[in-house]
């Protein structure tokens, strides 16, 4: 079984981020056939500008505070939320420093049936 500190990599990759030139810093901790989980570091004021949906997703705030939205609707949340990404263009921003955890269900794609 392998195992990774998620509030120490996010301490790490915050350092990163605050120090790029785009303001965010980002590292895949789990690439299974089934599910992609990248944890993303965003300085405060910087973020993901509007972008398509991966498909099903979730946000998980491990520190500072985030806003996402999409189309007419936003959310806000903070260390410990957790929000279902619509299947829409959306954006995320960080309103202070922050790490969220990004979980992807990937689409497998099934060869017809052979009768």
């Amino acid at each position: 079984m392998e195992s990774r500190s998620l509030p120490d990599l996010a301490a790490e990759l915050l350092a990163t981020a605050r120090e790029a030139a785009a303001g965010r810093a980002a590292r895949t901790v789990h690439a299974g056939h089934g599910l992609r989980q990248t944890l993303l570091a965003l300085a405060a004021g910087r973020g993901l500008g509007e972008h398509d949906s991966p498909g099903e997703a979730t946000l998980q705030v491990l520190a500072g505070r985030v806003r996402l939205s999409a189309g007419a609707e936003s959310w806000e949340g903070g260390a410990g939320d957790l929000v279902a990404i619509p299947p829409l263009r959306h954006a995320l921003d960080a309103i202070e420093d922050s790490a969220v955890l990004l979980t992807v269900a990937r689409q497998t794609v099934t060869a017809p049936a052979v009768a």
